[in-house]
């Protein structure tokens, strides 16, 4: 019975596989690959044989744009946007899990500190957003993913770089493509770095001979060396509350985009909250609440945060992650 099981189980599997050789886009990327990379067109033929395809990363980069429903829109009428996205992201369970993980990796958070210029804890915050301290990785296997984005979906010419960069890296590393689990969009790891990322900023931090994209230690490493690539300064702020006048901030332009001077601001009644030991331009950032706008300066390191999301809310939540992590080591 058992084995009748196993066999109907099989065939189930199958019935959702596919093989891709005779796409003809498919086609196309295999000599690419093969002229580009060196790759064997044998390795590669047997690679797109037989793939799954993931219809939850289909959903979401499906060809058509969706526009918000009725239902969507009648379900977040009201302001709070930010209460409810940092109470999935900055929760107690989460503070206790990172300060964990600080101290069971202390030496190569240190060590990340003293080479890149980057506070452990936001180091840590990062991981703890991105991944959950390694409690939620993804369960998706990433070939098949980047194989049903690449040629099904509307950002199919990214989707192919990170495929092929995905596929170069497994090859480097002896790591077999399709036994890497991820995200829906092929992100990987503790960091959730897309493969072009483990390419540009991928860092062997434990000094074994290869770039693990699962592995804690080449994750602190990597996101360190992410952050210092783009721009972070070492001993400055990332962001202070300010005073503003009124419940609801519309006089100016907010978001990570945007700069002003504090001078300015200043004239304006727009102030840091307490001591903020930062002279430079600024960026104005809203945090929709419930009864009223919070406002925050972002110093440069601010915007260097958004450049792993491009999201105020998610630089927000790594810097108030990152200050109830502080001190752990």
């Amino acid at each position: 019975m058992a084995k009748i099981v196993f066999v109907l189980l099989l065939v189930s599997l199958s019935l959702f596989a596919k093989d891709f050789r005779s796409d003809p886009k498919v086609k196309r990327f295999i000599r690419m690959m093969v002229k580009e990379y060196n790759f064997k067109p044998s390795y590669l033929d047997e690679l797109f044989r037989d793939v799954e395809v993931e219809n939850i990363s289909l959903k979401i980069y499906s060809p058509k744009k969706r526009k918000p429903t009725k239902a969507l829109k009648k379900r977040y009428p009201y302001h709070g946007s930010w209460d409810r996205y940092v109470k999935l992201k900055v929760t107690p369970k989460r503070v206790e899990q990172g300060k964990a993980f600080l101290k069971k990796y202390k030496t190569a958070f240190k060590k990340a500190e003293k080479r890149y210029g980057v506070p452990a804890e936001y180091i840590a915050a990062i991981i703890g957003i991105e991944s959950m301290y390694d409690i939620n990785r993804g369960k998706i296997y990433v070939f098949n993913a980047l194989v049903t984005l690449a040629f099904n979906s509307r950002r199919e010419k990214f989707f192919q770089k990170e495929l092929a960069d995905f596929i170069q890296l497994c090859y480097d590393n002896k790591i077999n493509p399709k036994r890497v689990k991820g995200s829906y969009a092929g992100a990987i790891g503790y960091g959730q770095f897309m493969p072009s990322n483990y390419k540009a900023y991928g860092v062997d931090f434990n000094n074994d001979g290869k770039l693990s994209m699962q592995h804690p230690v080449d994750a602190i490493g990597s996101i360190a060396n992410y952050l210092k690539k783009n721009g972070w300064r070492k001993g400055e702020p990332v962001a202070v509350r300010a005073r503003y006048r009124g419940l609801r901030f519309k006089k100016l332009k907010t978001g990570y985009k945007k700069l002003y001077s504090q001078s300015y601001l200043k004239r304006l009644g727009i102030v840091p909250r307490e001591k903020w030991n930062y002279k430079r331009k600024v960026r104005l950032i809203k945090l929709d609440r419930v009864k009223y706008d919070e406002l925050w300066l972002g110093a440069k390191n601010f915007y260097v945060i958004t450049r792993y999301n491009h999201s105020a809310y998610y630089a927000m939540s790594v810097h108030q992650l990152a200050t109830k992590l502080k001190g752990a080591i």
